[in-house]
C-alpha cells in the first residue's frame, strides 16, 4: 500500500514534467523557425536525440542510473520505426495543409485505440470513449481550420499515424514485459533514432523548404536558441517515454492535446497569435472531455484496485485453508494416539 502513494506522484511529476518541458520546446522551436528563419524540423530533432543520448551516457557514466541491455535487434528495430515516424510527421505538415495536418494528429488516438483492442486485447469502457470523443471534438473545433486533400500527403499521413501509434504501443510494451526504466529505454534506443534521423533529416528539410541546412548562415543567437531547444528537449524526450511507461499511449495523446490547448493559450498571450472565439470554445470542450477521461480513469483503476484486493484476500484465505485443516487433522491424530496409549 505503501508503494501507490509513490506510484501516484511519479505519474504526476512525469505529466507536468511533459507538459511544462514540450511547451516550452514548442515556443523555442516556434521563435527559432518563424522569427528567425530557421525551418529545418526534421535535422533539428536529429540533433535533439543526439543530445539526449550524450547526457544520458554521461548520467550513466556517473552511476545516476544503471544500464540495462536489451536485445540488439529489438532495440535498433524500435529505435528506426521511432525515427521513421517523425520523419513521416514532417513530411506530412509538408505536404498537407495545417487543417489536415491536425486531423492526422487527432486521428492518433482513435487508431491506438483499435490497435490496443485488437491486438493487446485490451478494453475500453464507454466513459472513456465518450471523454475521449468530447476531446478530440474540441481539440478538432479549436485548431482545424482548412482541410485540403491530396493523395501523397494522405499517404503520408496513413504512414505517420501508422507507425506513431505503433512505436508508442511498443514504447509501453517494452517497458513492461521487459521490465526496463524509460530512462534505459531512452538510452538504448536514442542512437539509432538520431542516426536515421540525422541520415534523412537533411534531405527532407531541403525537399519540404528548398534550403540546405549546411549553407544556412547561423547567427549566435540562432546557435543560442538551437542550445536551447537541444537542453529542453532532454526533458522532453525523458518525460515521453516515462508518461507512456507509467500510464498508457492513449494517456500521452490526450496529454498530447493538453499541450496544444496550453499552445494555442501561450501563443495568443505572448506571441499576440491571432485568436477568435472558436479557438476558445474548443479549447474549453476540450479541457472538459480532458476532465472527464481524468475523472472516468480515476474512478476505473479505484475500481480495478478494489477488485484486485478481494482477489488478493479471496487467494490469501485459500492458501490459509489447508494450513489449518492440515492442523486440525495433526491435532486430532495426536488426541486419537493419546487416547489409544492411555487406554493401553
Amino acid at each position: 500500500m505503501g508503494e501507490m502513494p509513490s506510484f501516484q506522484l511519479g505519474v504526476i511529476g512525469a505529466l507536468f514534467l511533459s507538459v511544462a518541458s514540450s511547451v516550452s520546446i514548442v515556443i523555442c522551436n516556434k521563435a527559432l523557425m518563424s522569427n528567425l528563419g530557421f525551418p529545418f524540423a526534421t535535422t533539428l530533432t536529429s540533433w535533439h536525440l543526439m543530445v539526449t543520448f550524450c547526457t544520458l551516457h554521461a548520467a550513466q557514466r556517473l552511476n545516476l542510473f544503471e544500464s540495462k541491455s536489451i536485445d540488439m535487434k529489438t532495440v535498433i528495430l524500435f529505435g528506426i520505426l521511432n525515427g521513421v515516424s517523425i520523419g513521416l510527421l514532417n513530411l506530412s505538415l509538408g505536404f498537407n495543409s495545417i487543417g489536415f495536418y491536425q486531423m492526422t494528429k487527432l486521428a492518433i488516438i482513435p487508431f491506438t485505440v483499435l490497435l490496443e483492442t485488437l491486438f493487446l486485447k485490451k478494453q475500453f469502457s464507454q466513459k472513456i470513449k465518450l471523454s475521449l470523443f468530447v476531446l478530440l471534438a474540441g481539440v478538432g473545433i479549436a485548431s482545424v481550420t482548412d482541410l485540403q486533400l491530396n493523395f501523397v500527403g494522405t499517404v503520408l499521413s496513413l504512414l505517420a499515424i501508422i507507425t506513431t501509434c505503433v512505436g508508442q504501443i511498443l514504447t509501453s510494451t517494452i517497458q513492461k514485459r521487459l521490465n526496463v526504466s524509460s530512462t534505459q529505454l531512452l538510452y538504448q534506443s536514442a542512437p539509432f533514432q538520431a542516426a536515421i534521423l540525422f541520415v534523412s533529416g537533411p534531405v527532407v528539410d531541403q525537399f519540404l523548404t528548398r534550403k540546405n541546412v549546411f549553407a544556412h548562415k547561423y547567427s549566435s543567437v540562432v546557435l543560442a536558441f538551437i542550445i536551447l531547444s537541444c537542453i529542453i528537449s532532454v526533458s522532453v524526450n525523458f518525460s515521453t517515454f516515462m508518461v507512456i511507461g507509467k500510464t498508457s499511449p492513449v494517456t500521452y495523446q490526450v496529454l498530447g492535446h493538453l499541450k496544444t490547448c496550453l499552445v494555442l493559450g501561450f501563443g495568443y498571450t505572448l506571441l499576440h497569435d491571432p485568436f477568435t472565439v472558436r479557438n476558445i470554445i474548443g479549447i474549453l470542450v476540450a479541457i472538459f472531455g480532458m476532465g472527464l477521461y481524468s475523472y472516468f480513469c480515476v474512478q476505473e483503476n479505484k475500481k480495478k484496485q478494489s477488485v484486485d484486493l478481494s482477489l488478493a484476500s479471496q487467494m490469501k484465505d485459500r492458501d490459509n485453508t489447508p494450513i489449518v485443516s492440515m492442523q486440525d487433522k495433526e491435532i486430532s491424530h495426536e488426541a486419537r494416539k493419546s487416547t489409544k496409549n492411555s487406554l493401553v
